[in-house]
């Protein structure tokens, strides 16, 4: 139980800030140390490859700034730059096809064998990933399933497809023997940089493939998004990938565009107070450029960093006052929830004229919201939802996917 309020309490602190990175790094965390970047030894990079005797069409990464993609003579050289904040050195992965030679001289580079076909994934951010490509069936096992919202892997791990190896919110350390049984191919994490937080030194020492998926650090909904193609290039997909990107790519722009040349822009403002401290993400943080994108003025723009700054309820309260919007406010799922919390939230104008909106339109049973699953993949469908909420009349067709109006 204590784990499960600790995971709530995380969530109010920087969470809810519309799927904000969880920036802030442990105090005094010693990092654990990464391995250097592999390079060729003939120090080239074809802008190709070949795979299962087909020739591959480079896949670019235009948006993302944590990860490179480099093709090398039929084999793939994948690269996490930055596994967290404050990494000094980087994590690459030699993604090698059935039936092609490994490189010769890997040096700390992990090899994985291609396309993969098991996956234990410690992160919910990963599925619509796997579901666009239509490798969500590889999920062998997920850390904690408690607020899942994804339905197949919710009834993955009810009928027993899907084991459950703790290490989440709600469960102990990660069954290392159960992982030995089901040899996965991959397992998939984030990491902070702290031994006292991370999995991946302990199961790297157990001998697992484990990969650090860093997109949690991205600042540009585009940029997260295009982590698909990492996730691709374990099942030779990320043509696949690609193409699904650029999709989401021009549906994002021209929404953008579309909002740009709306009339007004309409003051907003996030979250909520959490014991005397309300935490606001910065000007350069994911909330705020989608909030720009979007075609709304964001008060808080002021704030430089892309973390969450921690701010008096009292500074909030004096700016966003008159605000038009507020969204994001967590836990609420009504305006009578909300000014529960703290009978000032009545005062806002937001509140008295309909203008607070959260990402809850989604939620199952187990309190599982498909905002922090899917909206990573899917930043066009967030962009859509914002600017029907800012800006009804252009999109006047359009029906809100993750957000709803609190009544």
């Amino acid at each position: 139980m204590k784990k499960v309020i600790s995971l709530i309490v995380l969530l109010v602190l920087v969470g809810l800030v519309a799927c904000e990175p969880l920036q802030s790094p442990v105090e005094t965390a010693p990092e654990v140390e990464a391995g250097p970047v592999y390079v060729p030894d003939d120090q080239s990079v074809t802008p190709g490859g070949v795979v299962d005797g087909k020739a591959l069409t480079p896949v670019t990464i235009d948006y993302a700034k944590n990860f490179t993609l480099q093709y090398k003579d039929g084999y793939k050289i994948l690269t996490v730059t930055q596994p967290w904040v404050g990494a000094s050195q980087a994590f690459t992965y030699i993604l090698v096809p059935e039936g092609v030679a490994e490189p010769a001289n890997p040096g700390s580079a992990m090899v994985i064998h291609t396309p993969i076909q098991s996956l234990v994934t410690l992160s919910t951010t990963y599925f619509a990933f796997l579901e666009n490509i239509g490798k969500l069936d590889t999920v062998q096992a997920v850390d904690d399933a408690t607020y899942t919202y994804n339905k197949t892997i919710t009834e993955g791990v009810k009928a027993g497809r899907v084991k459950v190896i703790g290490g989440g919110s709600s469960l102990g350390p990660i069954d290392l023997e159960a992982l030995v049984d089901m040899s996965p191919d991959v397992i998939m994490t984030s990491a902070s940089g702290s031994v006292d937080y991370d999995a991946h030194p302990k199961l790297l020492e157990a001998g697992f493939h484990v990969v650090i998926n860093a997109d949690y650090l991205e600042n540009s909904p585009l940029g997260r998004a295009e982590w698909g193609k990492f996730i691709a290039a374990f099942y030779n997909e990320e043509e696949r990938a690609a193409e699904q990107f650029s999709e989401v790519v021009a549906r994002y722009n021209a929404l953008k565009e579309l909002a740009a040349a709306a009339a007004t822009k309409p003051t907003v403002f996030v979250n909520t107070d959490y014991q005397g401290t309300w935490y606001v993400p910065g000007n350069e943080s994911y909330v705020a450029e989608l909030l720009r994108d979007s075609g709304a003025n964001y008060l808080f723009t002021d704030l430089p960093s892309a973390n969450a700054a921690p701010l008096a309820f009292e500074e909030v309260y004096d700016r966003a006052l008159n605000a038009d919007y507020w969204l994001n406010v967590g836990f609420p799922a009504d305006l009578a929830g909300l000014v529960a919390m703290d009978e000032r939230y009545a005062d806002f104008k937001a509140f008295q004229a309909g203008g607070v909106f959260n990402f809850n339109a989604r939620v199952n049973g187990n309190g599982g919201v498909d905002y922090y699953e899917s909206g990573v993949a899917h930043p066009d469908l967030v962009l859509s939802d914002l600017v029907k909420i800012f800006h009804p009349e252009l999109l006047p067709d359009y029906t809100l996917y993750y957000y709803k109006q609190l009544n």
